[in-house]
């Protein structure tokens, strides 16, 4: 039996002072705050997993770490009592009271994904996987073996799938409902023209767009090269995913790495899911979801594609004609001389085409308005039936 339960540790001392098992592979983290209702499911659904073939998944393989802070319900005492009904698992269960100007996801996600780091790279497992998810979320019965065989196909961070539950999402108001399920609908199209026009290898289609805490497992290597959870309230889990990007961390939206959470229309982080539903709930009746216009989307793969070839070039010693830059300076924005000193500063692709969006931001104002997101899936789904005809 392994249960570690430990109450207001230092912030400066490890959250979990039992070592990890020789044979962890995957340190999974779950951030609590008052979710007595909800931990229950997660955590059952974390103890049951299966292997890709429906065996049972050994659970020497994993561990499981909680922190539940500044709680005012029974999250914790949920949490050590399903411990010590499930003895075979590796369960560790700390609490912490944090001050106000700490008490937020993006700072208490960053201490268990450090904790877990530290944990792996104490056994060697440079390749080792830490994996997040939530206390109000349920992963699929082979979330964690589905994980394994990403990161063993060569990636170095995933995304999983991130589906709401049906109940909860029937709950919510018909016009928060259609917004919800318009954004989903345009933002996989947008995802799918991505692949189209500037692919990448370790991405391809089938794939989402998400990439947040409710299911992102990332090497123990890589989340020490890109810095570990960036220093922000929220949200933390699409900086972190900048902070991969910057790095050019091999990053899988997968499809086969599932979860189901709540579509609740209320929320503790004022971005995120809930708040947007509630956003929603409260537009107008006669209010439309405004989103980028497809030819806005296409162009900038477009300009993306180019200047990857570029910074390739520029990256392996190849000269640069005035030509070439003159054409990809020009769909980006940026100046010619500008654009040259960056391909040869830039170390990474991801660095770069941070640089260029921030210099275009500040730079130059948007020269396009958002449309209906029914206008802009229409014009999507009209790009992609042309390139599949041409293919």
């Amino acid at each position: 039996m392994i249960i570690q339960s430990v109450r207001n540790r230092s912030l400066h001392q490890p959250l979990i002072s039992t070592p990890p098992l020789k044979q962890c592979e995957v340190s999974v983290i779950v951030p609590v705050k008052d979710e007595a209702q909800t931990l229950a499911a997660t955590l059952a659904a974390l103890a049951h997993q299966t292997c890709l073939n429906g065996q049972p998944l050994s659970p020497l393989r994993y561990e499981i770490i909680i922190l539940a802070n500044n709680c005012t319900d029974e999250s914790a005492q949920i949490a050590r009592q399903f411990a010590r009904a499930h003895p075979l698992l590796a369960i560790h269960v700390a609490e912490i009271t944090l001050p106000l100007d700490r008490a937020y996801i993006g700072y208490v996600r960053k201490l268990l994904m450090d904790e877990a780091h530290g944990r792996l790279m104490s056994l060697g497992r440079s390749r080792g996987i830490i994996a997040s998810t939530d206390g109000d979320t349920q992963v699929a019965a082979t979330w964690i073996a589905a994980t394994i065989a990403e990161i063993a196909s060569g990636v170095d961070a995933v995304g999983g799938r991130i589906l709401t539950d049906r109940q909860s999402r029937h709950a919510l108001s018909p016009q928060a409902r259609t917004f919800f399920l318009q954004e989903v609908g345009y933002r996989f199209l947008v995802a799918e023209m991505e692949c189209y026009i500037d692919p990448d290898p370790y991405d391809p289609l089938p794939r989402h767009y998400q990439h947040y805490g409710a299911s992102l497992a990332v090497t123990a290597e890589m989340y020490a090269k890109a810095g570990g959870i960036p220093p922000v309230r929220t949200p933390e889990d699409e900086a972190f995913y900048q902070s991969l990007l910057r790095v050019n961390a091999r990053f899988r939206h997968s499809l086969r790495v599932q979860v189901t959470t709540s579509a609740r229309a209320s929320g503790r982080s004022p971005v995120g899911l809930a708040n947007q539903l509630t956003k929603w709930t409260e537009m107008s009746a006669d209010s439309a979801l405004k989103v980028e216009p497809a030819d806005v989307v296409i162009s900038r793969f477009r300009s993306r594609r180019k200047l990857r070839s570029l910074w390739q070039k520029a990256l392996h010693g190849y000269s640069l004609s005035l030509k070439e830059i003159e054409l990809v300076a020009s769909k980006l924005g940026v100046s010619n001389d500008w654009l040259l000193d960056e391909l040869l500063l830039s170390q990474t692709f991801g660095r770069l085409f941070e640089k260029v969006i921030h210099h275009q931001q500040t730079t130059y104002p948007i020269r396009w308005q958002l449309i209906d997101v029914k206008t802009a899936i229409m014009e999507l789904r009209h790009s992609r039936s042309l390139r599949i005809a041409r293919s």
